[in-house]
């Protein structure tokens, strides 16, 4: 592969891996456990959208991001990530990855590995018992994402910023990019 090829992939990947966050080895030392186990075959199919999220370089310009999963027969997680550029209707952005579960039989932990170059890590620190949202995490405690299956109102979405601060979250530095609306 070309090295300008092989630069632009590792640019996209890095601009685009918004929804899970860079590994940090395993176990960071402040981030929280997850409180529940994850269903996989209810959790891992189909669209989240991506209402909240901490600030980060790769999210700059990233709105109505969604993260779509689907799990596969081996065991592993299909992973497409996706966000416009500017609005809602901008330039979409998307890169797909393959997950491998941390924590078999839990659920709550995956390493996801896009193309080759780099592999990121989330935890599903909470979820609601309907499905209806998630609060992600890394193993670092740097990144924070707030996911629900459709557009949150403002009530349920000042619900899970206090939940999200309940984990120990500084959540005055939250954005809110513009949600993915069908």
């Amino acid at each position: 592969m070309p090295v300008f090829r092989l630069i632009a992939a590792a640019a996209l990947i890095l601009t685009l891996a918004g929804c899970a966050s860079l590994s940090g080895g395993g176990s960071g030392p402040g981030a929280p456990q997850p409180l529940k186990s994850i269903d996989a075959e209810r959790f891992y199919s189909g669209r989240w959208l991506e209402v909240g999220r901490l600030p980060m370089d790769i999210t700059e310009g990233c709105v109505a991001a969604a993260t779509t999963y689907g799990l596969r027969d081996d065991g592993k997680v299909d992973v497409r990530d996706t966000c416009r550029m500017d609005t809602p209707q901008g330039r979409e952005r998307a890169i797909s990855g393959v997950g491998t579960f941390v924590d078999p039989g839990t659920n709550a932990k995956l390493r996801v590995r896009y193309l080759w170059l780099v592999v990121w890590e989330y935890w599903v620190l909470d979820i609601a018992d309907d499905y209806s949202w998630f609060i992600s995490s890394d193993p670092s405690f740097e990144k924070l994402f707030i996911y629900t299956r459709e557009v949150p109102t403002q009530a349920e979405l000042d619900a899970l910023v206090r939940r999200a601060a309940e984990l120990g979250y500084d959540t005055a530095r939250l954005e809110f990019p513009e949600p993915l609306r069908d």
